[in-house]
């Protein structure tokens, strides 16, 4: 009864308080999703269900953590970098996934999936030590980090996941690549993020400023984003 009342409390919020109204929305839009995609999963083609049940997990794993990111900056006006990194940690690997499962139709090995985790982790490990953990060296870690996501925006644009999905074709190609625009453009407000919320050399080109407003509108687009891309891909390749 407690845990209930407790989930239903909203907290007072400022009418222009723009960062706790992103975490609200984007805690109902992610909720949504969720919803969809795993009553979605019947609908489809057998082969593609994981894909979706994926899809779901990820938007729902986001919509916990963003419950408790509203409740966070509501209590205490600070960013929720521990909760957001943990978010991350989560459902970024889940994405990486996502390639290894729309690709297996073309013969994708597990080992590429696995080389996807890793850079993955590698990517936000090293981000959350440079912001939240070693915040003097924050530039070097946050060198690590973007190094890690451009391998993988490599492998999926130019590497063996480009060729698996060139293989297959059709409408696998064409979510592969829509996927990839996702890592590219939507993936990039991240090391922007960090860069405007770290001191370093670029600190004097984009100066220092609250992204959590950004964060919280790239997050949705991107996870629901890639969820819908995946279930468009589901429901043709199964109408075919």
């Amino acid at each position: 009864m407690n845990l209930s009342l407790n989930f239903l409390s909203v907290a007072k919020m400022a009418a222009d308080d723009y960062v706790g109204f992103t975490f609200f929305v984007g805690c109902m839009a992610m909720m949504a999703a969720s919803v969809f995609f795993f009553l979605s999963m019947n609908s489809v083609d057998k082969k593609w269900r994981t894909s979706l049940l994926v899809s779901g997990l990820i938007t729902f794993i986001a919509a916990v953590h963003y419950f408790y990111m509203r409740d966070y900056w509501a209590s205490t006006g600070d960013s929720p970098t521990f909760f957001r990194y943990v978010d991350w940690i989560l459902t970024v690997p889940l994405m990486c996934v996502e390639f290894y499962l729309i690709l297996k139709v073309a013969g994708a090995k597990k080992s590429m999936m696995w080389r996807l985790i890793f850079l993955s982790t590698i990517m936000l490990v090293t981000g959350y030590f440079g912001e939240a953990v070693y915040t003097d060296s924050a530039a070097m870690w946050g060198f690590i980090s973007g190094a890690a996501y451009f391998v993988i925006v490599y492998d999926i644009w130019l590497g063996s996941a480009k060729k698996l999905a060139v293989e297959a074709g059709g409408a696998v190609l064409k979510a592969h690549k829509t996927l990839c625009w996702f890592v590219l453009v939507g993936w990039a407000i991240y090391p922007l993020g960090y860069m405007a919320g770290t001191e370093g050399w670029y600190t004097q080109f984009l100066g220092s400023f609250n992204v959590d407003v950004i964060y919280n509108i790239a997050d949705a687009i991107n996870k629901i984003g890639f969820g819908l891309v995946v279930y468009t891909l589901a429901v043709n390749s199964s109408n075919d």
